[in-house]
């Protein structure tokens, strides 16, 4: 008796995912609850867990568009391989090679793909057929590996763009544009879901919302010289290290209080004021860039929000983030810094009404106190959404945010 393994709900708003990997090859063997492939919605990649032990048979191919619900595999009955499973592999070879069709033959047995469509055996599964068209390549002269000979996404980039033909290559000379020197490559790559989202949310911000930014500079000496004299105790006592992004995440908090639209956001014809600071992290992740929430930021000490950085942050980078824990933010902050932006105008993530963008420390000269000093300083920007934030309201609380972080016992103080 075989169990059918189907694509689970991932969330209320998720009506497809996309099968990006998998983990296990048709016909091995696998233990319940073992990972057997990956899905990735346009939130979040998810991975499917085995139901049952037994052997897989799959059904839907890599990069295959799946509906919640559709089929991706089954699970047969049957026990682990006493050696390494190489022997049973051994002895469907044979099978592949005298029973593949001829190239001007119509297959007949038919499989069916796990958002119910139906192809014929020897055929291309849809992200195969994609990648042969573009090559100009005849699926009816490929040998397939896959199942029954289907020809998978991995046969069709393995395979060879045919030569030009003998009439092409007997043009003259002259009409043949000279070459380039060096190489000259391209290769296409389908947008994951979670590209595509984050490309028509981007874009619809852009027209959707009235931004505008708003610049300052930080003298960032102070936090500097409260590090390198805590950084210790700190990690000592705490676990964790000391870094910038706990005071300014504690430095927004504290000027949100001060100027709640900054925090605010606008639903159909109200705009809804929150009373707590929900701060979204940006971090750039293998897939895509994601902006996992520190929820009640506001009420976190320094060590608390360290912790939650790092947690977040790790998860990110292994594709380990929850929707949950990605939703609900109420004010984002980006570092650009990180890779040596010296400038830019962060968009707002939507719903929110603005951001605040972090960039590279750079040793610059400075006037202090009628003397030119030089002074290691970051320019920080804010973007907001002129329909719920005023100008007043925008430059005040970055201006805000500077005064905490250049004189950093205010944050301790709450002064």
């Amino acid at each position: 008796m075989s169990v059918e393994i189907k694509v689970p709900t991932v969330g209320e708003s998720i009506s497809e995912v996309t099968l990006s990997q998998w983990l296990k090859q048709d016909g091995d063997y696998v233990e319940m609850d073992e990972n057997i492939a990956e899905l990735e919605s346009d939130k979040a990649t998810f991975e499917l867990p085995a139901e049952k032990a037994g052997i897989l048979r799959i059904i839907a191919q890599e990069g295959d568009t799946l509906e919640i619900g559709a089929l991706v595999a089954t699970i047969e009955e049957g026990s682990a391989p006493a050696g390494n499973g190489e022997q049973g592999s051994k002895k469907e070879a044979p099978q592949e090679t005298t029973e593949t069709p001829k190239s001007d033959a119509k297959p007949d047995v038919k499989e069916t793909s796990g958002n119910g469509t139906t192809y014929a055996t020897g055929t291309a599964s849809p992200a195969a057929a994609k990648i042969l068209r573009e090559k100009d390549i005849d699926p009816a002269t490929l040998k397939g590996t896959g199942k029954d000979g289907r020809i998978t996404k991995e046969d069709a980039e393995k395979a060879e763009v045919p030569a030009a033909k003998p009439a092409e290559a007997a043009k003259p000379a002259a009409e043949t544009p000279k070459a380039a020197s060096g190489a000259r490559n391209e290769r296409r790559e389908k947008m994951s879901s979670l590209r595509k989202t984050i490309s028509k949310r981007l874009v619809s911000v852009k027209n959707e919302t009235a931004m505008l930014t708003t610049f300052n500079e930080v003298n960032m000496k102070p936090i500097m010289d409260l590090r390198a004299k805590y950084k210790e105790i700190f990690k000592e006592k705490h676990g964790v290290g000391l870094g910038f992004m706990s005071f300014f995440t504690k430095a927004v908090c504290t000027a949100l209080k001060e100027w709640p639209a900054v925090n605010a956001r606008i639903e159909g014809d109200e705009i809804v004021y929150s009373d707590f600071a929900d701060v979204s992290i940006a971090v750039s992740a293998p897939k895509g860039l994601v902006v996992p929430v520190i929820r009640n930021a506001d009420s976190m000490p320094l060590h608390a929000i360290e912790k939650a950085v790092v947690e977040l942050a790790t998860k990110a980078r292994d594709n380990k983030l929850t929707i949950e824990e990605m939703t609900g933010g109420t004010f984002t902050i980006t570092n650009g810094g990180v890779f040596g932006s010296m400038m830019s105008t962060p968009i707002i993530n939507a719903p929110q009404s603005a951001i605040l963008g972090m960039h590279n420390i750079i040793e610059r000269p400075v006037a202090e106190n009628g003397q030119v000093v030089i002074r290691p300083m970051m320019y920080i920007a804010l973007s907001y959404d002129h329909r719920v934030i005023d100008g007043r309201e925008s430059v005040s609380f970055l201006v805000r945010v500077k005064q905490l972080l250049e004189d950093p016992a205010r944050l301790l103080l709450e002064v």
